[in-house]
């Protein structure tokens, strides 16, 4: 294994744990009041993408740890880190449409001025970041 693949593996690992984070914790959007702050979880359909996502690293990052063995893993890793990236991002694609429930009073889109994403929602800009730069190693 060269320096470039373990490099790749170790931000594809890393994608796959804050991914794991942020869907653990449901501050994904608040209005940063401390008290009675609100506080907004997953849709349905955005969880399914991020999980799905979460799956197609930790086999990417399986495949990696196969390459010693198997040489053609390598194709297949790639190609299945890419999956993952792009389920993420219509993961983020879809969870601002979300902003109009009657929680939030949002528009698709657009948050009021008094809310803000949470910490859970950076955790997974984060993981689509790390995904990202590990797909150009």
């Amino acid at each position: 294994m060269d320096k470039l693949t373990i490099i790749s593996g170790c931000l594809f690992l890393a994608a796959d744990i804050f991914a794991i984070a942020s869907i653990t914790n449901p501050d994904w959007i608040n209005t940063g009041e401390s008290a009675g702050a609100l506080t907004v979880g997953l849709g349905v359909t955005t969880l399914f993408f991020i999980i799905m996502g979460i799956i197609s690293l930790t086999v990417t990052y399986g495949l990696l740890m196969a390459l010693h063995w198997h040489r053609k893993a390598t194709k297949y890793a790639r190609w299945i880190a890419f999956t993952g990236m792009i389920l993420f991002c219509m993961a983020a694609l879809i969870f601002p449409i979300g902003f109009y429930i009657n929680k939030v009073r949002g528009q698709p889109y657009k948050l009021p001025n008094n809310t803000v994403v949470g910490s859970s929602y950076v955790l997974f800009v984060l993981s689509i970041f790390f995904t990202i730069v590990g797909l150009l190693f």
